[in-house]
């Protein structure tokens, strides 16, 4: 049943089943079984031994140890550590009072969130962790809810990781894209500089930050996200019901009162520092020992195990965490017994992502084995498509694979050279776009995976449900894909990639003007904030 029809079957059930049940953790097992047994033609022992090799997998690869998973995982339970002592020392509390005081509405707190997550490019799952606790004081204060800033946290981090050069898709999709160019004997350009030429046509980066944008000046939302919004204007309760049960405990630990600012920024800043740092240094090491004597960032960056960097940032910020933590315990603020709570309440907090990343990384292997994504590309390659529609029907394609297998980089491998041999076969003029068009579509694919890696990190950061924010998520990313896929239409049929840009433009204007009506919820409670 691999590369054929039949592969659809269980990441469309698992999907289905996130949908009816809420229940993302046995969802993601359904899927999990579902994909062996069909992978094995249903042989009962054969797919139990495959479920167990997929796990086995997550941890342990070719013998040795999986270090770039489980250093995700335990950056993970460090940062959730973290959080707990900087709540607990007053740091968050006395960053929301400073914040507050500059940021004076809903809007300028979801525009301050946006603007971090694009300056913090380096790397998308970097950018999903860190964003959403540094935004949170901000807007909880303005009664912004978690499932929104899981949504402007998600939306800033792969579309500007895709068009960075210097971040580690940047390099990632370079190489991709040299193989493609030597494939169909193009000169003309370099793959650096085919990258660059291409960061104009990603028209799904510029949708989604262009709809982030609106809806953020707007302040008029639709679909899952509006009741979310709306709760948490009329109540204060920025989570949804099960994720203020959830947290209640971490709410219950104490707080210092002689919080400053400093025990937010101190460990937050520290982790960045360490962890760009330890890239570079990572990066540089790799590249000398290889021979390249170029040493260029993007070179640095595309050799660097960002997963190893993550981890000793979050060990950093974690000991200077503790260091701080030291000052309260000698004012007589929090007690020893306190240093123990927060390291519990750190890592249950954070259990939940846990699992999931685990399940998902499972069903990704299986998944994968399925062949659900050569299958898929297959059809691409092997239809009669018009010239005209082949930009938006490899978006389109990119963005189903990536929706079904959680990878926009598993995406990017499996397409990219497929849109190259088109290309090449039918108009070779149409490269560049075909290529940006997979980028764009696979970052859309990866928008709407409740298995993606991207989505339940930035649910993680955002420390909302993975639910909420996949559910709410959804109808913002298919009107970015819409307004992506009329760019990509004006495109095949006038050749313009500003043309294509001038339409992503207007889909964006007429998406003002649609949204153009403030709740006046808002507008009382931005006067109670300003009184």
């Amino acid at each position: 049943m691999t590369n054929s029809i039949w592969a659809l079957l269980p990441p469309i059930l698992m999907i289905v089943m996130v949908l009816l049940t809420k229940r993302v953790i046995l969802s993601l097992g359904v899927g999990i079984v579902a994909a062996a047994f069909f992978t094995v033609n249903f042989h009962f022992t054969e797919a139990l031994t495959l479920i167990w090799e997929a796990f086995k997998g997550v941890f342990v690869e070719d013998g040795a140890l999986n270090t770039w998973n489980v250093y995700i995982l335990l950056f993970v339970l460090l940062l959730g550590i973290l959080t707990s002592f900087v709540s607990m020392m007053g740091g968050t509390h006395a960053f929301g009072e400073w914040m507050i005081k500059r940021v004076k509405t809903r809007a300028g707190a979801q525009i301050m969130t946006m603007v971090l997550g694009i300056i913090i490019f380096i790397d998308d799952y970097f950018n999903s962790l860190t964003v959403g606790p540094i935004s949170r004081p901000v807007t909880d204060k303005h009664r912004v809810s978690r499932a929104k800033l899981a949504y402007i946290v998600d939306s800033t981090a792969a579309p500007i990781s895709v068009i960075a050069p210097i971040s580690s898709w940047g390099a990632y999709i370079i190489g991709l894209i040299g193989s493609v160019l030597v494939a169909e004997n193009v000169t003309e350009y370099s793959p650096f500089g085919a990258f660059l030429q291409m960061i104009p046509m990603n028209f799904y980066v510029w949708a989604a930050l262009g709809t982030v944008f609106v809806i953020a000046i707007r302040q008029s939302d639709f679909g899952p996200m509006k009741k979310h919004e709306l709760r948490a204007l009329e109540t204060g309760q920025v989570e949804s019901d099960d994720q203020e049960r959830n947290s209640q405990e971490e709410e219950d630990l104490p707080m210092s009162s002689i919080g400053k600012t400093s025990d937010l920024f101190l460990p937050i800043g520290l982790l960045f520092i360490a962890t760009v740092g330890m890239i570079y240094w990572d990066g540089l090491q790799v590249v000398k020992a290889d021979g390249d004597m170029s040493n260029t960032l993007m070179n640095i960056f595309g050799e660097a195990d960002v997963s190893l960097a993550l981890l000793v940032g979050g060990i950093v910020g974690i000991i200077t965490t503790w260091l701080l933590f030291m000052r309260h315990l000698s004012a007589n603020k929090v007690t020893w017994s306190d240093f123990g709570r927060g390291i519990v309440v750190g890592i249950k907090s954070m259990l939940g992502a846990f699992l999931i990343l685990i399940f998902a990384w499972a069903i990704s292997t299986l998944i994968e084995q399925l062949q659900t994504g050569e299958y898929l590309a297959g059809l691409v390659e092997g239809s009669n498509i018009s010239l005209t529609l082949l930009p938006l029907i490899v978006f389109l394609m990119a963005g189903f694979i990536a929706f079904a297998t959680g990878t926009s980089w598993g995406s990017f491998a499996i397409l990219l050279p497929i849109a190259g041999q088109i290309a090449g076969a039918t108009d070779i003029e149409l490269l560049l776009p075909v290529l940006a068009a997979v980028l764009a579509g696979a970052v859309f694919g990866d928008h709407c995976s409740p298995i993606s890696d991207t989505t339940i990190l930035s649910a993680t950061g955002a420390d909302c449900s993975l639910y909420d924010h996949f559910s709410t998520q959804l109808p913002y990313a298919l009107v970015a894909a819409g307004i992506a896929g009329l760019g990509y239409l004006v495109l095949g049929l006038t050749g313009s990639v500003w043309f294509g840009l001038a339409a992503v433009l207007v889909g964006l204007v007429i998406l003002a003007f649609i949204r153009s009506n403030k709740p006046p919820q808002i507008k009382e409670q931005e006067e109670q904030i300003a009184k």
